[in-house]
């Protein structure tokens, strides 16, 4: 039962846009309190008429005196409106996913363990670790630029680099862990 409380559940705000994941525990509080609804096979249902559905064998459920309860995949909440704001984390991974993986010089698409991140204008002459100054690079191209920029390298940016705009939804979706119930809400 520890394990069924603890699974993620995705939080749509009133427009259906989502703006969070939280645990199977807080989904059923505010599913109990009235603040939120679940929302599976197109309808949405509150925790009396919840309480009272009959749980398949694919779904998670915990167990009460009156019987098993289904653990809700996804909560639409009844009055929040807000979209959360984007702010991303600078982060190593974050740039290569910003830059798909590619080398910002050459275009390659070499393994992860192939793949540096470089300081456009070089960290020695005082360049900034700022999501404008950092760009994904392969080893090859970040040993031929060295401590230089790329013009005095003699190489070219495929694309300025610019701090990422990205919503929740496709921050969500590029996680390791989306359910299937999931998805609808996260194709915008």
């Amino acid at each position: 039962m520890v394990d069924a409380l603890g699974s993620p559940v995705l939080v749509l705000n009133r427009v259906y846009q989502p703006v969070q994941v939280t645990t199977a525990r807080r989904a059923f509080v505010l599913l109990y309190g009235g603040a939120a609804r679940a929302y599976a096979d197109g309808d949405l249902f509150d925790f009396a008429h919840w309480a009272v559905l009959p749980p398949s064998e694919d779904d998670a459920s915990i167990s009460t005196l009156r019987g098993a309860i289904r653990i809700p995949r996804v909560l639409h909440l009844s009055r929040y409106e807000k979209t959360p704001r984007s702010l991303v984390r600078l982060s190593r991974r974050n740039v290569m996913l910003r830059d798909e993986h590619r080398c910002q010089y050459c275009g390659k698409t070499p393994a992860v363990r192939d793949l540096n991140i470089d300081h456009v204008f070089p960290r020695s002459r005082g360049g900034p670790a700022s999501w404008e100054n950092l760009v994904t690079a392969c080893r090859a191209c970040n040993l031929l630029k060295g401590s230089r920029t790329p013009e005095e390298a003699g190489l070219s940016l495929l694309r300025p680099p610019r701090s990422p705009r990205w919503s929740f939804a496709a921050r969500l979706r590029m996680a390791s862990q989306v359910l299937p119930e999931w998805e609808p809400f996260l194709a915008a």
